[in-house]
């Protein structure tokens, strides 16, 4: 988080604030809510960051998805418009994520022909 706020982003922290055991949809129901009502980008991480996935993906709006390389963060905002990034904490070092987080935050969605698949995502 303080490398986010050194380089002048806007941190709201919904996640734990120690080293034991939590329920994580605790943590990822603020987080998604904040997402859509904000538009803005968020980031969870978690042991292999599904059980946050899915869990955020259950928010209408909500595009969350994992990535551990910065090449599937950058396709997940170019092709997905993915707007929270789900990072597996027990399979990613911490220079890797932040490369992810970098390349997540600096990609723009490309829109176009990803743009109808998107509009398909949400279930009616």
């Amino acid at each position: 988080m303080a490398w986010l706020a050194d380089r002048g982003h806007e941190i709201v922290d919904h996640g734990t604030n120690g080293d034991g055991s939590v329920d994580y949809p605790d943590h990822v129901h603020p987080l998604a809510m904040g997402v859509k009502e904000d538009a803005a980008l968020g980031i969870l991480i978690c042991g292999s960051a599904n059980g946050v996935a899915m869990t955020a993906n259950k928010h209408e709006g909500v595009r969350a998805a994992i990535a551990w390389r910065p090449d599937i963060a950058a396709l997940a905002r170019q092709h997905n418009n993915a707007n929270v990034l789900c990072l597996p904490a027990r399979f990613i070092a911490i220079p890797d994520a932040i490369d992810c987080i970098d390349t997540f935050i600096e990609t723009a969605f490309e829109g176009g022909r990803h743009e109808r698949r998107v509009a398909k995502i949400t279930c009616a």
